[in-house]
Parts: structure tokens; sequence; C-alpha cells
């Protein structure tokens, strides 16, 4: 069973529009909001969200996400920022990635919607990082089984770049798919 946990604060205008897309990009699976203490209606949309889980959590995306993923039921976690959207078939893509024991976590490339051609240098680069060292960040959807995830502690509670810590010590239990 796959688990998505989104981190939240201050995330309305993103958030609605990510919960109705969900069921298309990865069907059937469970949906773990963990909210930071937002004051734009992030909980209210939530909330009214059928089959979305909330959970509050001290602000901080690292203490969210560990919170979500204490709060989720699945074996596989994914987590996805609220102002990112999965592509087609993603619930499928991860359950083949993680098909493979050798593989201990995985991401999906970044595509920004702006058409610029900075912005696709830009993912281009960030995609091309990720491939040749293990490293993911947060905009890139990070999956990984339960075990594993605990294995390593979890996100560390760190203020900034959780994201890179975690894919380093993923790195060492197994390969990036």
């Amino acid at each position: 069973k796959l688990s998505i946990v989104i981190p939240v604060l201050e995330d309305a205008r993103h958030l609605e529009a990510l919960l109705a897309d969900l069921p298309r990009s990865a069907p059937g699976a469970e949906v773990v909001v963990a909210d930071g203490g937002s004051r734009d209606g992030s909980v209210e949309t939530a909330a009214r969200t059928p089959g979305t889980h909330l959970v509050s959590s001290a602000r901080g995306r690292a203490r969210q996400m560990n919170a979500g993923a204490a709060a989720a039921t699945g074996e596989v976690l994914l987590f996805l920022h609220a102002d990112t959207r999965l592509p087609p078939g993603a619930a499928e893509a991860v359950r083949r990635a993680l098909s493979d024991p050798m593989v201990a976590y995985g991401r999906f490339d970044v595509r920004f919607d702006n058409p610029g051609a900075a912005f696709r240098l830009i993912a281009r680069l960030m995609n091309l990082r990720s491939r040749l060292t293990g490293i993911c960040t947060g905009d890139q959807a990070i999956f990984v089984r339960r075990a594993t995830f605990l294995a390593v502690g979890g996100y560390p509670e760190i203020s900034l770049m959780e994201d890179i810590e975690l894919t380093r010590r993923l790195k060492r239990l197994g390969r990036l798919s």
C-alpha cells in the first residue's frame, strides 16, 4: 500500500488542486496531510476532501513529514510537496521501482510549469545531478519503503536540506531508482 505524505504550511492555494489530482496519478493511495499550523484554509481543504487523513504537527517540514509518516499505514511512503504534481501512472512506477530489492528509494524527474528555456535547463540539471549523485530534493517526490525510512531514522529534524540529508542516508542502504 502506498501512502502519500503532504507537508503543508499556508498551502491552501495549491492543496485543493493537488488533492483533486491524486486519485488520477495514484489511485487507491492513502493521503496524509501533515499541517504545521496553517491559518489560510489548508486544514479546512484537507478536512473536507474525502479519503484524506489530516495530522497536526509542530512547524517544520521534516517534523511534519515524520508526523505524517507515523500516521500513515502504507508499506511505501511518498513525500509530496503541495505545489508538486505526480506524473500519470506514478503509483505503478513506484511499485515497479521498489520491486527491485536493491533499490532503497526513488524519485521523479522535476518539470516546471513555466515553459521558459531557463526553467527547462534548471530542471534538466536537477534531474541529471540526482541521477549522477543519488541525492534528491523534495520537489522530486521522494519515495521509500517504510522499513527503510525507519532504518535511517526518518527525516533529520533540521531546518534546511532535510531531503538532501535523508537521501544521503538512504544511499548507504541501496540504490536510487
